[in-house]
């Protein structure tokens, strides 16, 4: 990905064939979310289209379009990495939705409080909490 093309992030491998290697979208650091809405996120002078996941690691593309269809193993970056994150902030997109109680208990099982919001109310929460530099983490779903 590259600056014209609207994202630029440091990528890793994920596949390839006839020559030509896919790489996801990563940043690899925090930062905080300075816009969302027409289908993504800005933040550290980049744009992405899609949903994010923000994890001490970096920020991550997400594969997730909506929150209905979701499951546990969507989350699997978090559960990986849980030993760094102590809250994890699931941006459901305009509406609220509850966690399943399966996800609330593996991430309590893990010792991650996590709590679901809209997109926007849990980008607002993750930047006071990344300026206060708490162990968090956010599952962010696009919104138009």
């Amino acid at each position: 990905m590259t600056r014209n093309g609207g994202r630029q992030a440091t990528p890793a491998p994920v596949s390839g064939s006839a020559g030509m290697e896919l790489r996801e979208a990563h940043f690899p650091g925090r930062a905080p979310i300075d816009a969302y809405g027409n289908g993504g996120f800005r933040f550290a002078g980049m744009s992405h289209r899609g949903s994010l996941m923000c994890l001490p690691s970096g920020i991550y593309a997400w594969n997730a379009p909506r929150f209905a269809d979701l499951s546990l193993e969507a989350f699997a970056r978090v559960l990986a990495e849980h030993e760094a994150i102590e809250v994890l902030l699931v941006g459901a997109g305009r509406d609220i939705a509850l966690l399943k109680p399966d996800w609330r208990e593996a991430f309590r099982g893990r010792s991650i409080f996590a709590d679901s919001m809209t997109t926007g109310a849990a980008v607002r929460t993750f930047n006071v909490m990344l300026s206060e530099e708490r162990a968090v983490a956010a599952a962010l779903i696009a919104v138009d």
